[in-house]
């Protein structure tokens, strides 16, 4: 039997969450704006070390725009908080059980989101990115501030340079919130951050392959976007309350298949999603011959000729917004899109049937069942 969920008081959301928490049952409200405090107290402490280590020195080309500015700017432009959020759940699952779990779930999910910066900038440079939650990305601003101040040496060389400094900055931050947990804690978060690079490297790799197979582009999808965003979140706040075996199980399996339903929502948004609302351009992932779900389902269901001339292009210079055009259509209605759609549906299913055991708190296992169905059928 599981122990009673402390109720949290409940505090506005803040804009362009993706979850409404009109019905705060469980806390959530509360954790994001502590998470949210603790992120704001690390960006301070983190600039006031940095402003006095560079005392005055080295700003000339970034000007009021240096590391941690650049982050901070990052940080505030939006978020889904899906994987504090998931971290919550899974504490929550387990019992939640006092003060200290709790301000260490804080620190999770602070650290989660700064392990996210990291992957987000990096992903930036590694796939020439020009914007990010609509503003361009660390890499285009610090290459646009070189270019400004007629500094020497190559912009572009310059701004990706400064983002991999500002991946490596957030990425030490977020150790440095986890170094204060319980080792339990500290064994999953190494695992979650292997898991991701290896994740970012199979993407890398398939990319300059041009893999097309099916096997490997789920494996790509559940390593470096499933696990971290879903899954390893719940296993980490569930280690955080030291909830039974067969508590973590559930949510364990529940977060396997619904990261794989997020991982594949990504697909779909990376080819047809509303730049506006993604803050990414539409069809960047055919443009840079990502190996996704989607571009091997694409493989094996287009037939027409010059769409199939289109698809081969695909990653290369020759890609350009004709042929973009002419495989949206086409993905549109050769049944690719629904193939995606049906893999999407199917892993909901699993992932809710995975919460169907009396062991688990019946509000934290109602909000596991609402978030799957707005994260696997988000708009952004």
């Amino acid at each position: 039997m599981t122990r009673p969920i402390r109720v949290l008081p409940e505090q506005p959301a803040p804009a362009g969450r993706l979850f409404a928490l009109s019905d705060d049952r469980v806390g959530i409200t509360a954790h994001l704006a502590a998470v949210d405090d603790c992120l704001g107290s690390t960006m301070e402490a983190l600039s006031r070390r940095w402003a006095d280590l560079v005392d005055g020195q080295g700003t000339d080309v970034l000007g009021d725009a240096d590391l941690p500015q650049l982050l901070g700017a990052l940080l505030a432009s939006g978020g889904k908080r899906i994987r504090p959020t998931m971290s919550y759940l899974g504490w929550a699952a387990g019992g939640g059980p006092g003060a200290d779990e709790r301000r260490q779930i804080v620190t999770v999910g602070a650290a989660l989101e700064l392990l996210h910066l990291f992957a987000l900038v990096h992903d930036d440079v590694m796939d020439e990115s020009d914007s990010r939650r609509g503003v361009p990305t660390v890499h285009r601003q610090a290459g646009d501030r070189h270019a400004a101040a007629g500094a020497g040496g190559r912009p572009e060389l310059f701004g990706t340079s400064i983002a991999i400094l500002a991946g490596d900055l957030a990425l030490a931050e977020a150790e440095g919130l986890i170094a204060e947990t319980d080792p339990v804690i500290r064994r999953l978060w190494r695992h979650l951050v292997v898991e991701l690079v290896v994740g970012q490297r199979q993407d890398l790799t398939g990319t300059a392959a041009r893999r097309r197979d099916l096997p490997f582009a789920r494996s790509v999808a559940i390593l470096k976007s499933g696990c971290y965003t879903v899954q390893r979140p719940l296993e980490l706040g569930a280690a955080a309350a030291s909830a039974p075996d067969g508590v973590r199980e559930r949510l364990s399996r529940y977060g396997e298949h619904l990261g794989e339903a997020f991982a594949l929502r990504d697909d779909v948004l990376g080819v047809w999603g509303d730049p506006d609302r993604t803050g990414k351009p539409a069809g960047d992932d055919l443009i840079c011959g990502k190996p996704t779900v989607l571009l091997s389902i694409a493989t094996e269901c287009t037939r027409t000729p010059a769409a199939r001339r289109a698809l081969d292009l695909v990653g290369t210079p020759a890609f350009g917004p004709d042929e973009l055009t002419l495989l949206l259509a086409e993905l549109s209605s050769n049944g690719t899109r629904s193939r995606v759609e049906g893999m999407i549906a199917d892993s909901v299913g699993a992932a809710l049937a995975a919460l169907d055991d009396p062991a688990l708190d019946p509000d934290v296992a109602d909000e596991l069942r609402q978030l799957a169905h707005t994260i696997a059928w988000r708009e952004r």
